[in-house]
C-alpha cells in the first residue's frame, strides 16, 4: 500500500572512499534526474564544510547544477547555515535560483555552523554573530525575498518579490518553536539527532501561529534509507555510514567508508551500540521491510513529509534503493503555500 504523504530525498552528495568530487557533484545530478522520474517531492542538498565526505559545500552552486538537470521537482537547501551568511547574499542567490528555476526552490535554513570552530571562524572572519541573531536573520531574510513595494533601503536583486519559501530547520527544539511562531513549515533532523524528535513536533504546533506563507503546521522529519534485495546486503551497505558515524565520534575526516562484512573488527561493542541508538530510525532492509518500517515511522509521528537521505557509496546500488523507495510513494499535489 502506498504511503499517503510525499517523500523527499536529503542528497549530502557524499564522497565515497576512492572516489572523487567530481564523481560527487554528478551523482547528485543523477540523483535527482531520479528522484524526479521517481515522483519524489523534493531534493535538498546541506551546507557542510571542510568536510571530505561532503561535496555540498557550495550549496546554491550546486542547486543550479542540479536545476538544470532536472525541469520540475522543486529543489533547495537542507539547510543553508544562516550565521555563516549575511541574509543579503542568501536572499541574493537563492532570487537568482528562483530566477533560473521559477517556482521551485526552497530555502531551508538551519542555525548551527556546519563544521567545526575553525573552519566557521574562517567562513566568518570572527564568531561575533549568537543565536539571538538568528531570528532577526530570518526575518531579514524574509523580508528581503518578499514584495520590494515597501521601498526599504536595502533592495535585493535578484530576490525581492520571489517570495522563495522558507523552512527551519533543527535538531532540538529551539527551531521548533521559532518555526512554529513564525508559522514556517519545520524539518526535523531525525535521521541524526531521534532524541527530541517527538517533543520537537509537540512544541512547534503548540506554537504555531499561521502567517502568509503557511496555515496550518507542516512537519517533515529526515530518515536514513537503506534498501537491498536482501537483508544480508542492506546490513551490509548500512555498515558505510555506521563507519562514517565512528569516524566523526573518533575525530576523523575521512571521506564515506566502503561497506564491510564485519563491523565488529572495526568498531567495540559500546561504539555499535551507540551508534544506533543515533540510527535509530534508519529503515534498513528489503522493499517490502522498509516499507513497513517507514509506514511505523509516519503513524508513530504523524508528519506531513519524509525526507530521506540514502547512505551508500555504490552509486547504482544507491540509485537502485531510490527506484525502491520510489515505488512505495504516492504523488500528492504540492501544499497550498507553495
Amino acid at each position: 500500500m502506498a504511503h499517503p504523504i510525499p517523500f523527499s530525498i536529503l542528497d549530502l552528495a557524499h564522497i565515497g572512499q576512492d572516489k572523487t568530487v567530481h564523481q560527487a557533484v554528478r551523482n547528485s545530478q543523477q540523483t535527482a534526474q531520479l528522484a524526479e522520474t521517481q515522483g519524489f517531492e523534493r531534493v535538498w542538498l546541506a551546507e557542510h564544510h571542510g568536510m571530505r565526505g561532503v561535496a555540498s559545500a557550495a550549496t546554491a552552486v550546486m542547486l543550479a547544477g542540479v536545476g538544470a538537470a532536472t525541469s520540475k521537482i522543486r529543489i533547495g537547501s537542507g539547510g543553508v547555515m544562516l550565521p555563516n551568511h549575511s541574509p543579503l547574499v542568501i536572499a541574493e542567490q537563492f532570487g537568482t535560483l528562483d530566477a533560473l528555476y521559477p517556482g521551485r526552490i526552497d530555502l531551508g535554513l538551519g542555525r548551527a555552523p556546519g563544521t567545526d570552530m575553525a573552519t566557521a571562524r574562517a567562513l566568518r572572519r570572527d564568531l561575533s554573530s549568537n543565536v539571538n541573531d538568528y531570528p532577526a536573520d530570518v526575518q531579514a531574510l524574509q523580508d528581503y525575498l518578499a514584495d520590494d513595494s515597501a521601498g526599504g533601503p536595502v533592495l535585493a536583486v535578484p530576490g525581492a518579490g520571489s517570495n522563495v519559501p522558507l523552512w527551519l530547520l533543527g535538531s532540538s527544539l529551539y527551531s521548533a518553536q521559532l518555526a512554529g511562531k513564525m508559522g514556517l513549515p519545520y524539518s526535523f533532523a531525525s535521521h541524526f539527532a531521534p532524541d527530541a524528535l517527538h517533543d520537537a513536533i509537540r512544541i512547534y504546533k503548540m506554537n504555531f501561529q499561521p502567517s502568509a506563507q503557511l496555515q496550518r503546521p507542516y512537519v517533515s522529519a529526515g530518515v536514513m534509507a537503506v534498501v537491498a534485495d536482501t537483508e544480508e546486503e542492506a546490513q551490509y551497505l548500512f555498515s558505510s555510514v555506521q563507519q562514517q558515524f565512528a569516524n566523526l565520534r573518533r575525530g576523523l575526516n575521512e571521506p564515506m567508508p566502503a561497506p564491510v562484512d564485519n563491523l565488529h573488527g572495526l568498531l567495540s561493542a559500546g561504539e555499535i551500540h551507540a551508534i544506533n541508538s543515533t540510527l535509530r530510525y534508519a529503515v534498513v532492509g528489503t522493499p517490502a521491510q522498509v516499507q513497513q518500517q517507514l509506514a511505523d515511522f509516519i503513524a508513530d509521528t504523524g508528519i506531513d513529509e519524509i525526507i530521506l537521505s540514502f547512505p551508500i557509496t555504490d552509486d547504482e546500488k544507491c540509485h537502485q534503493a531510490i527506484r525502491q523507495v520510489g515505488a512505495m510513494t504516492e504523488i500528492k499535489s504540492a501544499p497550498s503555500w507553495q
